[in-house]
């Protein structure tokens, strides 16, 4: 065999997502782009906002000497000074740039802090459904991943669970709001029972145990609703995010890490956080992507047209009789399989050309995910084979 037999395993039971795109690949061969409708992918449509195109000609047009150069592997001192100055807004302690490292994207920066704080055999607690790369990331570092689920009903976090799951080696709680795949926000509330939670069970164990809120989706949140912040309502916490989704930017892959200003020992977290960036090779974020940044804190796709998705699809659906959560961000739609077998669901789908991937992808079999992030024409041209599809598998 030419790859390891660890990483074949990986392979054959990994991504329902990149496996679906790449058949819609195939169908649109077929059919042609325009009666091929791709729900698969997490790929933004839009383009970057005009604020993006406008820095990143200022900076071609007036380049700053080295600024290609290496930099401290925690990323330009601008840059954090940037993130940090945004970060305290919602933090009851201010954010200073030493508390920032610059990530190559938020996964880069999960695999960052996992290799930080994780020893072999150490539990990092996620929450389905999931983002299915979270348990090769805890793999990456010798980690094991405990699966709890959330309220089955809304997705909400079920601290009870959480607390249950705890034991003398965990390490970690992974949270992701708004939520891929269900889109839930988890509202602060929410997050004040968890901090509480995980105190008084450090405490008992005598152990930090860290919160890791993934916030990729943090500024795409609709009808109003808040994203709270981590730092205000657990004091062991660290943010991870990209900007990915709201600067429509995931071929750039620039993100990053943060430590809870009040964390146990923060500067040794992010001593640790820095050596791991460059040992784990990525050395530091792409140079010209964190000069652009830096003056895009409080700049963002055009969150109405998402919401405008979403309301579609949703009202499309629920009229159908598809059952789901409403989400509150980001731009997934989780809805329940109308089979039982969502893979057998989603095979049906695609006879109509529709690609979706099964929540057995997500650690939650009997739903399916819905990535709305594509252009909106494609999604009304939908609506029709959405009809033949809710016929066919006996909701009409």
């Amino acid at each position: 065999m030419t790859i390891s037999v660890k990483v074949m395993s990986c392979i054959e039971r990994s991504s329902w997502i990149r496996k679906m795109f790449e058949e819609g690949a195939l169908l649109r061969k077929i059919h042609g782009d325009d009666k091929v409708f791709d729900f698969t992918l997490g790929n933004p449509s839009m383009e970057p906002p005009a604020a993006f195109h406008e820095e990143l000609l200022r900076l071609a047009q007036n380049p700053e000497p080295g600024m290609h150069r290496y930099m401290n592997n925690a990323g330009y001192e601008e840059t954090r000074a940037a993130v940090a100055e945004v970060l305290s807004a919602h933090s009851p302690l201010p954010v200073t740039a030493d508390q920032v490292v610059m990530t190559c994207g938020a996964g880069g920066a999960l695999n960052v802090v996992l290799k930080t704080i994780l020893n072999p055999g150490e539990e990092v607690i996620i929450l389905a459904p999931f983002f299915v790369e979270y348990k090769f990331y805890v793999d990456n570092h010798g980690g094991v991943t405990k699966e709890v689920w959330t309220d089955r009903e809304t997705f909400q976090l079920d601290v009870a669970a959480i607390e249950a799951a705890i034991g003398p080696n965990t390490r970690a709680v992974i949270v992701n709001s708004p939520n891929n795949p269900t889109g839930v926000i988890y509202p602060r509330e929410s997050l004040l029972a968890l901090g509480e939670m995980i105190a008084r069970k450090e405490k008992e164990l005598e152990r930090n145990i860290y919160v890791i809120s993934d916030e990729p989706y943090a500024r795409l949140a609709f009808d109003g609703q808040e994203v709270p912040g981590i730092f205000a309502c657990v004091k062991n916490s660290v943010v991870v995010t990209s900007h990915s989704k709201d600067l429509a930017l995931p071929g750039e892959r620039i993100g990053y890490l943060a430590a809870n200003p009040a964390m146990n020992n923060v500067g040794q977290f992010i001593e640790g956080a820095i050596f791991c960036n460059r040992v784990l090779g990525f050395v530091n974020a792409p140079a010209l992507m964190q000069k652009l940044v830096a003056k895009l804190q409080r700049v963002s796709v055009d969150i109405g047209e998402y919401q405008e998705k979403r309301d579609i699809l949703y009202n499309h659906l629920t009229a159908l009789g598809f059952n789901m959560v409403k989400p509150g961000g980001g731009f997934y739609l989780f809805p329940r399989s109308p089979l039982e077998d969502d893979v057998a669901f989603v095979r049906l789908a695609q006879k109509h050309n529709i690609l979706l991937v099964p929540g057995a992808g997500f650690g939650a079999p009997g739903y399916f995910r819905i990535a709305y992030c594509i252009d909106g024409d494609i999604i009304r041209r939908s609506l029709g084979a959405w009809d033949l599809v809710a016929r066919d598998a006996g909701l009409l």
